[in-house]
């Protein structure tokens, strides 16, 4: 691919996010949003708090992989799956909440039903990804 061709089609993804509510500002208020439940929710509280040392570096971590995932922003360079590995209190079972609170979260704030879907669908596959590569390797 051409490095137009590229840019090209970085600037489409961007265009398209932006027709329905997603750019950066609402990457870092649901990122901020999400996060905050996350820390004080039931079963996902211990699990994030106990991993998470800096919480302004961590939520800024999130944001550059959110614009990467959402915005092929390419803005994000860390390992996510290597991360997580090193969490020995996730369980299967917080992927399913991890993923109803993003849902609720993004229910309670996103510009459109379209900005909900569109991040649904990549969450969803994150998650399914990470839960795959965490519990159920060969």
């Amino acid at each position: 691919m051409s490095s137009e061709h590229a840019i090209a089609a970085r600037q489409k993804i961007r265009q398209d996010a932006a027709a329905i509510g997603v750019d950066e500002a609402f990457i870092s208020k649901l990122v901020d949003e999400f996060y905050a439940r996350v820390r004080v929710h039931p079963q996902l509280g211990s699990v994030f708090n106990g991993a998470v040392d800096d919480w302004p570096d961590h939520l800024a971590k999130l944001k550059s992989f959110w614009e990467s995932v959402a915005l092929n922003a390419g803005v994000y360079s860390g390992r996510p799956m290597q991360a997580h590995m090193k969490v020995s209190t996730i369980e299967p079972a917080h992927f399913g909440e991890w993923l109803y609170l993003f849902e609720q979260t993004l229910r309670d704030i996103a510009p459109s039903e379209a900005a909900v879907e569109y991040f649904m669908i990549r969450a969803s596959r994150i998650g399914e990804s990470l839960k795959l590569g965490l519990f159920f390797r060969p």
